[in-house]
C-alpha cells in the first residue's frame, strides 16, 4: 500500500542543478513473483493474435510482455538521500527536519507497517520489501508527523540519513 500524494509541506525546495552523487539510492522495484506474474500477459496477448499470423502473434506477445515488465520497473518509486534531501517517490524533505532514523526488520517491521503505523505520517510502503525505516518529522509547521519507508537495506538508508544530517550540522 502506498500513499501517492506528497505531504502538504515537503521541506526544502528541489535542487535541480545538483550534481552531487547520492549517499543512498534504492528503487523499490516489484518482487520477482510480481514480475513473473506480469510476464503472463505475453502469452495471453499472443493468443489473441494467433488467428491472424503465428509469427506476428509471438512478436506481439513478446513486445507486450517486455513493455509490461519494463513499465512496472520504471514506475517503481525511488528512495534517495542526496544533497541534504531525502526523496521518497515524489516527496522530499530536508534531512535537517528529520529526527533519528529507526531501521526495523522482521517482526518489528511488520508491526511498524501494521498496528504501529502512524496515521498522520508519510508512508511509502511496498509489499515484498521486508525492511522499514521510520523517521520522525521535527518540522513544527509540517502536518506530517513521521516518514515510514520500505527499504531492502534499512540500515544503509538510516546510516545515509544520519550522515547527511551530520554534514548539514
Amino acid at each position: 500500500m502506498q500513499n501517492t500524494s506528497p505531504p502538504a509541506r515537503s521541506g526544502s525546495a528541489a535542487r535541480p542543478g545538483s550534481d552531487a552523487r547520492p549517499l543512498y539510492r534504492e528503487r523499490l522495484s516489484p518482487s520477482l513473483w510480481i514480475l513473473g506474474g506480469a510476464a503472463v500477459v505475453a502469452p495471453m496477448a499472443a493468443l489473441v493474435f494467433v488467428q491472424y499470423d503465428r509469427t506476428l502473434s509471438l512478436a506481439i506477445g513478446l513486445v507486450v510482455g517486455v513493455l509490461v515488465v519494463a513499465a512496472l520497473i520504471l514506475s517503481s518509486p525511488v528512495i534517495e538521500v542526496s544533497g541534504g534531501d531525502l526523496r521518497a517517490g515524489r516527496a522530499h524533505i530536508d534531512v535537517a527536519l528529520l529526527g533519528e532514523p529507526v531501521a526495523l526488520m522482521d517482526e518489528d517491521a511488520r508491526t511498524a507497517r501494521g498496528p504501529g503505523l502512524d496515521s498522520r505520517g508519510w508512508h511509502l510502503i511496498r509489499g515484498g520489501v521486508v525492511g522499514i525505516v521510520v523517521l520522525p518529522d521535527l518540522d513544527p509547521d509540517d502536518p506530517v508527523s513521521s516518514w515510514t519507508l520500505s527499504s531492502r537495506t534499512p540500515d544503509r538508508l538510516a546510516a545515509a540519513v544520519r550522515h547527511a544530517q551530520s554534514a548539514r550540522a
